[in-house]
């Protein structure tokens, strides 16, 4: 029986992720797939990311604006959740597919969700049961676990949460991170052909900054931030790269305060949007990726580089030992950058293990979904753990 399967994206990152499912399943026969893009791919602040979906040559079935270039305060962000629901919910009952497959724990994701679940059309999570303490993603992820059918999870740890929510053992599947299926796939740039598409030479010391938003924090995003940026301008002959947040609560101030630290710090640049190939082999080059990303818990490893993980956004994920953990404190991170650069822990880099595997997550992602019956899914029980409590 032929399955109709839709993808939906709407930001840089997890279609980075997703793009291995897409192409998995685009060689299978008796599956068909569509491919919806939304969110920031759709704006030029976020870095027009559509293009990159273009670049890869998947044809785009629908582009759905849900209008989230200002969402920097809490009443868009609602706003653009109801846009979502009243759009992809037109959009999905024109379709009609046998299953949806979301990654991740976006607020774009939701409105997908919450409209997949009143059509009855059957959901495939990948990456539930993570936990982010410091954002309200938190939340959504759950909450799109008790909507789907389906899941894909990263590591054991993951699987057993999922379950612990109610949802049948049966149908939770531990593949592993699909950011190491990405690494796997790409023949990465050279320095020099780096430096001639940014535009910007390396150094002898280099790091890569991206800083999102801890939308569960009650401390000021400017004070968080500034910490960072204080202890970034005292590095000696280091050249520093930094990535724009994605679209939360918040972000137009991190945009502000790193165009300023840019503008005024000439051995630094910043970019809206890398692209994968780009971010990877930037990655392999610089001393350290600083700041608090899911990518330098859950990729980054798979290229000993070291993470400096800053705050609480990323509190809860398991996390390999090339990654170091502080606070919003400018000496606490000019302490831990100490240990990174230290020899010791150099040579531990050589022998850090990736907890989200060593790659071959989106074959088995595919595989799952094409023997089972979609059909027969869409109903489901809560599942008891009978223990005492």
């Amino acid at each position: 029986m032929r399955k109709n399967i839709l993808f939906i994206t709407s930001s840089r990152a997890e279609f980075g992720l997703l793009y291995q499912v897409i192409k998995e399943a685009k060689a299978r026969k008796n599956i068909n797939t569509k491919l919806i893009v939304s969110g920031t791919h759709l704006d030029e602040k976020f870095g027009l990311s559509i293009s990159e979906i273009k670049d890869a040559n998947l044809k785009i079935d629908y582009e759905i604006d849900i209008d989230m270039k200002n969402n920097n305060d809490d009443i868009s962000i609602i706003n653009s959740i109801s846009k979502g629901i009243s759009k992809f919910g037109e959009v999905l009952k024109k379709i009609n597919p046998s299953l949806i497959i979301i990654l991740g724990d976006r607020y774009e994701m939701i409105s997908v969700a919450v409209c997949a679940s009143i059509l009855k059309i059957p959901i495939a999570h990948i990456n539930g049961g993570e936990t982010t303490e410091g954002a309200y993603d938190e939340y959504f992820r759950h909450s799109i676990t008790k909507m789907s059918h389906l899941h894909f999870v990263a590591c054991e740890e993951y699987r057993r949460r999922v379950i612990q929510l109610g949802e049948n053992p049966n149908f939770v599947f531990n593949v592993g991170g699909l950011g190491v299926d990405s690494i796997n796939s790409y023949k990465f740039m050279s320095k020099k052909e780096l430096e001639n598409d940014l535009n910007f030479k390396f150094s002898d010391k280099n790091v890569l900054v991206t800083y999102h938003p801890e939308t569960m924090s009650s401390q000021a995003i400017d004070f968080s931030l500034k910490q960072i940026l204080d202890a970034l301008e005292t590095l000696k002959n280091t050249k520093i790269i930094f990535t724009m947040p994605n679209a939360d609560t918040g972000n137009d101030v991190i945009f502000k305060m790193i165009k300023d630290f840019v503008k005024n710090n000439n051995n630094s640049i910043a970019f809206p949007s890398l692209g994968q190939l780009r971010y990877f082999s930037i990655v392999r080059i610089v001393d350290a990726v600083i700041g608090n990303s899911s990518s330098g818990i859950a990729e980054v490893p798979s290229l000993k580089t070291p993470t400096l993980n800053i705050g609480n956004r990323q509190k809860g994920r398991a996390m390999a030992s090339s990654i170091i953990n502080c606070s919003h404190n400018k000496n606490e991170i000019l302490d831990s950058l100490k240990i990174i650069y230290s020899r010791s822990f150099q040579e531990k880099l050589k022998n850090v293990q990736n907890p989200y595997g060593n790659g071959g997550s989106a074959k088995k992602i595919v595989d799952i979904i094409y023997k089972h019956d979609l059909d027969k899914i869409l109903k489901k029980r809560f599942f008891n753990l009978h223990t005492k409590i």
